[in-house]
């Protein structure tokens, strides 16, 4: 049963993962005036991405430096993912 727990919670969080590096990607893509957030569709794909991040990055957001133009929220966020990770991991397939 932990097994399939545990495998759940990696599915989970390698989905959240990617869906932080869409929002960030997305965000560049705005920024750069690539896409156009007047699209109903490309609006519609942001507000999801915003909806889904923002939650788990604005209290990183709070807690970090102001860098200006520069936002590692996300990357903080990725390598706590992965710290997460690492010992869920280890207790499913090594027994640690």
């Amino acid at each position: 049963m932990a097994r399939i727990i545990g495998n759940l919670l990696i599915e989970v969080l390698s989905i959240y993962s990617y869906l932080v590096l869409a929002s960030v990607i997305f965000s560049w893509l705005m920024a750069f005036n690539v896409v156009n957030t007047q699209n109903r569709i490309i609006y519609a794909i942001w507000d999801f991405l915003n909806r889904i991040t923002e939650p788990a990055l604005r209290p990183i957001r709070r807690i970090l430096p102001n860098l200006g133009p520069v936002d590692i929220s996300p990357l903080v966020l990725l390598l706590g993912i992965q710290l997460l990770l690492i010992p869920v991991v280890g207790y499913i397939f090594f027994g640690y």
